[in-house]
């Protein structure tokens, strides 16, 4: 492993303990420290309210002799009571007092508040970017498997249409070498529904990934009960998940709820993903020519779907 992620990680740790107070005397003004709210919260998490000490030794691999003086000082303070296990004598058990329980209550409110403050200060956005991201983290150094990503879709905001431009630009040149010409073409396309879109009769879509936009789609007024599907993206990362099926099947919905009575596309006969989910959608090829555009030799194709 490099250094550099290893300094990453180092630096992130050294930024989220000062961030939450976790090295202060107190933890959350209070007169625990860090462990001793944690040994709280999980006697007040068990299941039964009541855990062997060898059993939340072991959860929190934790010193036995550190963790025995935790429970000691906890005692004194009537916060929790030891006694022998019924089934095993040799095991010690430890469960809250009333006090107890009120006390680690107390740790939760101040720690919801914490939290709600600091995320009170993100946007929606970054807010999905940020608890994505919390999640990888989980997922990756716990060992876990990752549950299937939240594919959402959303209408386009502030910087979303530059992105479609700059996406489409960057993807195509990478996966076909296509030249300046498509990404200029896009822009036209992108400016034309800034400028002069119908919500009535215009919509576009971005789809998102743990804040993270992946994809995108336009239905836009061709001509009279003509809608046409427009700039159908999905970036690499997010293949295989269902963006661009999710995609196109909203973008038909909203065509067929507007009141058009017919949708149709342009895209080309390399293009194999696209085209399959076309077809899927119920899409069925008009025509298609042979012509140069893009710096290569394309065959362009137009797509119908009748309502």
């Amino acid at each position: 492993m490099t250094i550099e992620p290893v300094a990453t990680f180092r630096r992130f740790n050294r930024f989220y303990t000062n961030l939450i107070g976790v090295l202060r005397a107190g933890l959350l003004d209070s007169p625990y420290s860090l462990a001793e709210a944690r040994v709280l919260y999980e006697l007040a998490a068990a299941p039964a309210r009541v855990l062997d000490v060898a059993e939340l030794r072991q959860g929190l691999d934790m010193d036995a002799g550190y963790l025995s003086r935790i429970l000691g000082r906890f005692e004194g303070d009537g916060l929790v009571v030891r006694e022998r296990s019924d089934a095993d004598a040799r095991k010690q058990r430890i469960r809250l007092t009333d006090a107890g329980r009120s006390a680690q209550a107390e740790l939760d409110k101040r720690s919801d508040a914490q939290a709600a403050k600091l995320l009170g200060q993100v946007t929606e956005l970054d807010l999905r970017r940020l608890t994505g991201a919390m999640n990888a983290i989980e997922t990756i150094l716990g060992g876990g498997t990752a549950s299937a990503p939240t594919v959402v879709l959303r209408p386009p905001g502030p910087g979303d249409l530059g992105w479609v431009v700059q996406r489409h630009g960057a993807l195509y040149a990478a996966e076909y070498q296509w030249n300046e010409e498509f990404e200029t073409m896009v822009a036209r396309i992108v400016a034309d529904y800034a400028e002069s879109h119908d919500p009535r009769w215009d919509r576009g879509w971005i789809a998102e990934v743990d804040g993270e936009p992946v994809g995108s789609i336009f239905c836009v007024r061709a001509d009279e009960g003509v809608a046409k599907l427009r700039l159908l993206l999905v970036e690499p990362k997010a293949r295989g998940l269902g963006v661009g099926g999710r995609l196109v099947d909203e973008c038909v919905r909203f065509a067929r709820s507007a009141g058009y009575r017919e949708m149709v596309l342009f895209t080309h006969d390399i293009l194999d993903a696209a085209r399959r989910i076309y077809q899927r959608a119920g899409f069925v090829l008009d025509s298609e020519e042979s012509k140069p555009a893009y710096g290569k030799n394309l065959v362009h194709q137009h797509w119908r779907k009748i309502f």
